[in-house]
């Protein structure tokens, strides 16, 4: 658990760093679509390693 908070430190510096990026290039019609993939990315995070993934199976 502790490997996979320290992963998603590292992570959240590189999405702030794509969120800064996407906000320089004034491409914000694209920002939606990354926030998407990150709460899918975020579910599958939980539903992994978590008790409440049968909870989660459900919703599919």
């Amino acid at each position: 658990m502790k490997q996979t908070l320290r992963n998603a430190r590292t992570r959240a510096g590189i999405v702030r760093d794509l969120f800064a990026y996407l906000w320089k290039a004034k491409v914000w019609w694209l920002m939606p679509l990354v926030v998407a993939l990150l709460l899918f990315a975020l579910l599958a995070l939980l539903a992994s390693s978590s008790a409440v993934a049968p909870f989660i199976y459900t919703l599919f």
